[in-house]
């Protein structure tokens, strides 16, 4: 049981580097490639040192030890030219070319991509319809869906960006409420301190509970969007 718990708290520092690594790789070129490997070396580290007194084995160091091995590769994987800054501006859109179009994105939706579907469906397409598709699928899409918060989509990360950021600036929503969950969004997503946002830790709670106890994505996305409506008027 203990050894249990020494890997849960190590898989929690998983996943805060695995979102790190995901924003890079979806076009977020700020984060420090040489940081990341770092962290990287420090959870093996640990991860090596609580299997030593492992002595039985247990299905959470061997699930542990199959992440740590993806997510490795996956910092393999961004080391090279795909990891640099982008040097290309940014676009701005007009709202009434996105009008009552299907917005895809990845399955299993989080912060980064509950936000973007509420703003979007607040601010840029009020009809707008939400599915979820594997990013290996996405390459080819019909005439009138938009991808989102995917590698290679019109609306993702960008720069220091994350998706929610990009759809702000790119169609030019100056809301100061939003401004203020753009910050709490971006904390809990690129996590690289740039804004103290107190309220962070909170909001990422409730999504996780919705996440973990949504029977679907559609269902853990609609959750998700009540949340940002609540947050949206306790700002305005």
């Amino acid at each position: 049981q203990q050894r249990d718990k020494d890997y849960g708290v190590l898989m929690k520092n998983m996943e805060e580097l695995e979102r790190k690594v995901s924003s890079v790789r979806k076009g977020g070129g700020t984060q420090n490639n040489k940081k990341l490997a770092d962290q990287m070396t420090r959870i093996g580290k640990e991860f090596e040192g609580i299997r030593a007194v492992d002595f039985f084995s247990s299905k959470a160091g061997e699930n542990l030890k199959k992440n740590i091995k993806e997510l490795e590769s996956g910092l393999k994987g961004i080391s090279g030219a795909g990891a640099k800054e982008q040097k290309i501006t940014l676009a701005q859109k007009r709202a009434e070319e996105y009008q009552n179009m299907t917005w895809v994105t990845r399955k299993r939706p989080f912060v980064d991509r509950m936000a973007s579907a509420w703003l979007i469906k607040k601010f840029i397409d009020k009809k707008a319809v939400f599915n979820f598709m594997n990013e290996r699928d996405m390459e080819n899409l019909a005439e009138g869906t938009v991808a989102f918060d995917v590698r290679g989509g019109e609306f993702t990360h960008f720069g220091d960006m994350c998706t929610f950021e990009t759809l702000v600036k790119s169609f030019g929503i100056k809301d100061k409420a939003v401004k203020k969950i753009a910050e709490i969004i971006h904390e809990l997503d690129v996590k690289d301190e740039k804004f103290k946002a107190d309220e962070a830790r909170g909001i990422e709670g409730l999504l996780s509970g919705i996440r973990k106890t949504a029977k679907s994505d559609a269902e853990a996305l609609e959750k998700g969007m009540e949340v940002f409506d609540m947050l949206y008027a306790s700002k305005t």
